[in-house]
């Protein structure tokens, strides 16, 4: 069992429950944003509240942190933009109709979706709509965006000629059971990606490889080309909803409702660890440096050795669930229905899981070594009997 821990600090400045916390590019700030309908911004250096973003009309359920901008949605239907330094909304973009639940910054095309059916595509800077995208039938839950020229070749490109204005491809994940791709550029449906029997809780993409993978309320987890819609593998041993994702080194880890993380290997489907203990949903889960982090409905968040899916560490403290979880500087920070933001030294597993990561490799070194000799001994051996044999 793994021992528990206390944070090094506890932050309380808000006052309703934290529904997501984005960590900037350059690891240097923190954005929570709250149901008490306002965002605050956090030092990595000393976890101290450097900025309080006020202005929503209602809670606040999403964030995004860029390094100079940070970016919030929320169930008042809009978006807004502000200035990390002053605390100032630099920009409210209007048009859905109802509850934003997720948006997405991608070059300067920042992605929404709503409980309004809709995806919406607006200019950073000109607090402009460029593009809606309409045709899921229920709520649109989760994003992911990409370039055609990440995934086409040449001659496939040139099929797409209509397009050639903007190569960038929106994905929406619904609770229509359905996944979408869209031209960003005119609007139009790509593909229609048809599997799932329930809602589309998470996506993750692989561009290089061109893979999808969506995580549904049906149990299971699909992945799919995202260039010719096809499915590729429906990962089924899940006994609950599929709620959060993360892929590594080829290697998808998924969280569910029924308790449980599990390991995958991408290429061939197969399971390779289950990861317990919870005694709730895994709402959230980070990959750091061989350690696999979990945040729960239990309150509690867990560290697991990966490869072994031992528990590591459990850290106790906070009283609802675990909403969002990130990682910088073996820091991990921690963010909860509770209201709080939660700080955790884990320097001393990420020591001991690297210390035991080279005694592994070293072993593997020894009985490779050793394996190569006896493949050399066993060459020579079948040499001599066939010399024997006047082969």
């Amino acid at each position: 069992m793994g021992n528990s821990g206390s944070a090094v600090k506890v932050c309380t400045d808000h006052q309703g429950g934290i529904n997501w916390l984005s960590l900037s590019p350059d690891g240097q700030r923190l954005l929570t944003g709250s149901e008490d309908g306002t965002a605050r911004l956090w030092s990595t250096a000393d976890s101290q509240c450097h900025g309080h973003f006020q202005g929503h009309e209602s809670y606040i359920t999403f964030c995004h942190l860029e390094n100079e901008a940070a970016f919030t949605c929320s169930a008042d239907h809009t978006i807004r933009k502000w200035d990390v330094v002053t605390g100032q909304c630099l920009a409210i973009y209007r048009g859905h109709t109802s509850i934003v639940n997720r948006i997405l910054v991608a070059k300067d095309y920042l992605f929404s979706g709503s409980y309004d059916r809709t995806a919406r595509c607006w200019s950073v800077d000109k607090e402009k709509q460029i593009q809606e995208f309409r045709g899921h039938r229920n709520c649109v839950l989760t994003l992911a965006h990409y370039s055609s020229r990440d995934v086409l070749e040449e001659e496939e490109e040139e099929e797409e000629e209509e397009e050639k204005v903007s190569r960038d491809l929106l994905v929406t994940g619904s609770t229509d059971c359905t996944v979408k791709v869209w031209w960003v550029s005119s609007g139009r449906c790509y593909q229609t990606l048809l599997g799932h029997t329930g809602a589309v809780l998470c996506l993750i993409l692989d561009a290089p490889n061109r893979e999808l993978f969506s995580g549904s309320t049906d149990y299971t987890i699909r992945t799919w080309n995202i260039v010719t819609g096809e499915q590729l593998k429906v990962f089924k041993e899940h006994q609950g909803s599929v709620i959060c994702l993360e892929l590594v080194n080829r290697h998808l880890y998924s969280g569910s409702a029924d308790r449980t993380v599990k390991c995958w290997f991408v290429d061939t489907g197969e399971r390779i660890q289950t990861y317990k203990a919870h005694k709730h949903s895994v709402s959230t889960l980070k990959y750091h440096a061989g350690i696999l982090f979990t945040g729960s409905g239990d309150a509690c968040a867990r560290a697991f050795n990966s490869r072994s899916g031992v528990l590591q560490k459990i850290f106790r403290g906070h009283k609802f669930i675990i909403n969002c979880i990130q990682i910088h500087n073996e820091l991990l920070y921690t963010a909860s229905h509770d209201g709080t933001l939660r700080v955790w030294d884990i320097r001393g597993i990420c020591k001991r899981n690297k210390r035991r990561w080279k005694k592994e490799r070293s072993v593997q070194g020894r009985s490779s070594q050793k394996g190569s000799l006896a493949r050399l001994f066993n060459n020579k051996v079948g040499c001599m009997i066939q010399q024997e044999n006047g082969e």
